[in-house]
C-alpha cells in the first residue's frame, strides 16, 4: 500500500492573483506557460481598445483561479511569484482552500458545455433567484442536479450550480432535459 503525502497530492488549490486586471502577464498565463493546469471562470466583455472596441474573454472574477497541482510542485512558484496566493481556510492554521477533483472536474464540465455561463459570487445570490429543484435528464449536462434560476424577462431556462462557498455558475438548459425533483 503506497502512502501520498498531503504535499504530493494532486488537488485544485484555489488561489488569488493580486496582479492588476489589465497586467500582460496574469498569473493563470504564466501557471498555464508553466504546464500548469488551471481553471479561470471567464466572462466576454467589450473592451475598448485604442478607440475600437473589441469583445475579449477576460476572467469573471480579475484574481481568482483554480490550479490543479501538488503542494510541492506549486510552492516554488508561488515563493517566487510575490503576486501569487493560496486562499487560506479560516482558523485552520494556515491551510490553503482546495476544492476536491470530482466537484471541480464537475464544474469545469458545466461551464464549458455553456456558450453563455453567468458567474454568481455567494453574496450576490439572494432566495427569490432560488426556483425549484431540478435534475437534468439527457443531452451533456445528464445527471446534473441544482436549482432554476428565475430572472425576470428571461424565456431561458438555467440551472444553478455551485462550488462549494466560493461562487456558482448558472448554464443554460433546454426545457425538455429538464425533471422536477
Amino acid at each position: 500500500m503506497s502512502h501520498i503525502l498531503p504535499e504530493e497530492q494532486m488537488q485544485w488549490f484555489v488561489m488569488r492573483d493580486l496582479k492588476r486586471a489589465n497586467a500582460k502577464l496574469p498569473a493563470y498565463k504564466l501557471l498555464s506557460d508553466k504546464n500548469f493546469e488551471v481553471f479561470v471562470p471567464m466572462k466576454w466583455q467589450l473592451v475598448n481598445k485604442k478607440g475600437v472596441k473589441e469583445r475579449r474573454e477576460i476572467p469573471a472574477i480579475p484574481d481568482l483561479l483554480f490550479v490543479h497541482s501538488t503542494r510541492k510542485d506549486l510552492d516554488p512558484v508561488v515563493a517566487k511569484t510575490g503576486t501569487l496566493q493560496y486562499r487560506f481556510l479560516r482558523n485552520c492554521n494556515r491551510a490553503p482552500m482546495t476544492v476536491r477533483n470530482n466537484e471541480m472536474e464537475r464544474f469545469m464540465f458545466a461551464v464549458n458545455t455553456s456558450d453563455s455561463p453567468k458567474y454568481y459570487l455567494p453574496d450576490e445570490i439572494t432566495p427569490g433567484m432560488y426556483g425549484r429543484k431540478i435534475r437534468i435528464v439527457g443531452g451533456p449536462l445528464n445527471g446534473y442536479e441544482g436549482s432554476l434560476i428565475t430572472s425576470r424577462g428571461s424565456k431561458t431556462k438555467r440551472i444553478l450550480i455551485e462550488l462549494q462557498d466560493f461562487f456558482a455558475v448558472s448554464v443554460e438548459v433546454t426545457s425538455e432535459y429538464i425533471q422536477f425533483v
